[in-house]
């Protein structure tokens, strides 16, 4: 296998599993009601309905990075809806390791990380539009 087919393979691989793995999240919360996370955005001061931005960050996004559809921008609205999760619920957490010793966030910034490379990246060949 060349080169560019190995580089494709591996954007096709992230793009696929963070989008498949950030999705189930914003299907636990369609499932499970939008009203907590309503509640926490107002509880920070925002407008309740910017608590509907997490279903663009955690449905629409990884829909677009999983058909490699617009990836690029799939991937910054998973990384935008992670640094609002960040910022909302876990910034307590930052600097806190977890009973098995890892990071607290680190879910978090692997999901974050992740979409940034591939905002940068781009989605490689075997993609719908290779945008």
């Amino acid at each position: 296998m060349n080169p560019a087919t190995q580089h494709d393979l591996a954007k096709l691989f992230l793009r696929v599993t963070l989008g498949l793995l950030v999705m189930l999240h914003g299907a636990a919360k369609l499932k499970g009601g939008m009203a907590g996370i309503i509640g926490l955005v107002e509880a920070h001061g925002l407008p309740g309905f910017l608590g509907y931005g997490v279903l663009v960050g955690e449905i629409l996004g990884p829909i677009m990075l999983v058909i490699g559809w617009h990836a690029r921008v799939g991937a910054v609205l998973v990384a935008v809806n992670m640094l609002f999760a960040i910022a909302l619920v876990h910034m307590g957490e930052l600097g806190h390791l977890n009973r098995q010793g890892g990071w607290a966030l680190e879910l978090q910034a692997m999901f974050l990380v992740s979409a940034i490379a591939l905002a940068l990246l781009g989605p490689g060949r075997f993609s719908a539009n290779q945008r």
